[in-house]
């Protein structure tokens, strides 16, 4: 019996000893280490962004935390600007005089037709004034020249200011103008029937203000807009949206059209030749009604 324990206890002592020396599993195969390193890396990314004061890079990682969205959704709901009557610098040439320009005068012929109630091709509607005149199409440079004033002078030594309310289709050739009956008897016997003129851009004193019309049919989602009574010629006209301010493109008609009815109904900005800019707040959204405001362009 003894030396069966003796031999019992040494293959004891044995296999312990062979069991301590195998090798054991090696770091990283466990399978719960598995997952919880990627969810450690997707959690931890915030707080592992660098603290140095100096902004990411457009397009880096930093660029796209939180706090860097968060910034730029608060610039984009921040409300534009408030808007201001908008001079232009002494030195500042015209920015969009078009072909009739400041400081030029201009060879034509006159000639003259019967104006009736004074509405013509730039639809501001019948008129009580009848010193208008319809420029010809090369000058008139789709509904550009509508609303300017502008100074004629015949060979005579006579002149008078008229406005121009109508165009004069081919074969009016560039520098003529049109004059209604009752303009062209201020300069000569209308029997003359055609006389050589000269004609320059004029900036008259005046104590209206400009107004503001929307089309017949306009809506939120389509208008048209016309600037009414200007002093000066329209450049640009401007309309504010949510991604700030849209140039409008003009029609042959003299109105400036949203087809999509971006900015209808909002604040206006109009730009005159000058580079001035008037921006007018409130206009409601009604179609052919002239709504008054409340300011005009300075006189030049």
């Amino acid at each position: 019996m003894l030396g069966t324990a003796v031999i019992l206890t040494a293959a004891g002592v044995l296999f312990c000893l062979m069991t301590a020396m195998l090798p054991g599993p090696k770091a990283g195969t466990d399978a719960g280490a598995d997952v919880a390193a990627p969810a450690a890396t997707r959690t931890g990314a915030a707080s592992s962004a660098p603290t140095s004061p100096v902004p990411p890079a457009a397009g880096s990682p930093a660029a796209a935390t939180p706090s860097a969205t968060a910034a730029a959704t608060t610039a984009a709901a921040a409300p534009p600007p408030t808007a201001k009557k908008t001079p232009p610098a002494a030195s500042t040439p015209a920015p969009s005089a078009g072909r009739i320009r400041p400081d030029t005068t201009y060879k034509g012929v006159a000639t003259a037709y019967a104006a009736a109630d004074g509405n013509g091709a730039c639809l501001f509607g019948p008129s009580d004034d009848l010193m208008i005149a319809a420029m010809n199409t090369t000058d008139y440079e789709s509904s550009r020249a509508c609303g300017a004033y502008v100074r004629v002078r015949a060979a005579n030594g006579a002149s008078i200011t008229v406005r121009i309310t109508n165009e004069c289709p081919l074969p009016c050739a560039p520098g003529q103008l049109d004059l209604s009956e009752q303009a062209f008897a201020k300069l000569t016997d209308p029997k003359v029937g055609r006389i050589p003129i000269t004609w320059s851009l004029v900036s008259p004193r005046t104590s209206d203000t400009l107004s503001l019309r929307y089309k017949t049919g306009s809506s939120a989602h389509w208008c048209g807009i016309q600037v009414i009574d200007h002093r000066n010629p329209v450049a640009r006209l401007e309309v504010r949206t949510s991604q700030g301010w849209r140039k409008l493109p003009r029609t042959d008609y003299n109105y400036f059209l949203s087809a999509d009815g971006g900015g209808c109904g909002g604040a206006i900005r109009i730009t005159d030749i000058y580079g001035e800019q008037l921006t007018v707040d409130g206009t409601a959204l009604l179609p052919n009604v002239a709504q008054p405001t409340r300011v005009q362009f300075a006189a030049h």
